[in-house]
């Protein structure tokens, strides 16, 4: 999978330990429109996905979990690779973090599932939003997100701004 960019922080001992964190992430565009989370208590947008379990494959971490947070399901045979992107710094418990995030274009089902959000996510409010790329670069870059304005949560923020950008510069989305 190519690489869309790297954020390295080059905050850490690279002698040191390093622990990873890969996930997969949906990118579903409809008419023009995107796919996303919302979050209603903090205002901001992210493509629909989160972590890849030890036994999983990249694509089954993506149908679960855009299935568990938006409750659309993917269709297997959409499923196609757009680039990854990564983020290395100093970790809480490791000596270096790196964040692998997966990103796939894919066609959903004309169903609207259910959610099931984890506690943490159905306190911010996830919902599904078709939204254009502008209104969530906008958002995620520009608004006032309370206190979920933490480095990680702004890391979050600024990457999904860069894949929306990539995808505008690609002609895949229009702004």
């Amino acid at each position: 999978m190519r690489i869309l960019f790297e954020i390295d922080y080059k905050n850490y001992d690279v002698n040191g330990t390093v622990g990873k964190r890969p996930s997969a992430r949906g990118i579903i565009i409809k008419d023009d429109k995107l796919a996303m989370v919302y979050s209603r208590k903090y205002d901001y947008y992210k493509f629909p996905g989160g972590g890849i379990e030890a036994n999983e494959t990249n694509e089954e971490a993506l149908i679960r979990e855009v299935k568990e947070e938006v409750g659309l399901e993917v269709i297997p045979e959409s499923i196609q690779e757009y680039g990854l992107a990564i983020r290395k710094e100093k970790g809480k418990v490791e000596d270096i973090f790196i964040q692998e995030n997966y990103y796939y274009l894919c066609k959903i089902t004309d169903k609207i599932l259910e959610q099931d959000l984890d506690d943490y996510e159905d306190e911010e409010g996830f919902i599904l939003k078709w939204v254009d790329a502008t209104t969530a670069i906008d958002a995620n870059l520009n608004h006032d997100h309370k206190e979920k304005n933490s480095p990680r949560n702004i890391h979050m923020f600024e990457r999904e701004a860069k894949v929306l950008g990539t995808l505008i510069a690609e002609d895949l989305i229009k702004k």
